[in-house]
């Protein structure tokens, strides 16, 4: 379970009930540009999370999805 501000509780594994989680949609345009600059703060700080990232990127991009400004 997690918290939301926007989704409220949400049933994520391995994260605490009462932990906080901010949610990106792919129908989000911005999106894949936040989890392109989340990368790059990532990799200044010595994180292995840029392949992972990249993928998450793709799969962000070649949704067929409507996009949409964020609400």
């Amino acid at each position: 379970m997690a918290i939301s501000g926007k989704y409220g509780k949400i049933d994520i594994q391995k994260i605490g009930e009462d932990e906080p989680v901010f949610i990106l949609r792919a129908q989000d345009r911005l999106a894949d540009g936040v989890i392109e600059i989340y990368k790059v703060i990532t990799s200044m700080h010595g994180s292995g999370l840029g392949e992972g990232l990249d993928k998450e990127i793709e799969r962000f991009r070649s949704w067929g999805g409507q996009k949409k400004m964020p609400d």
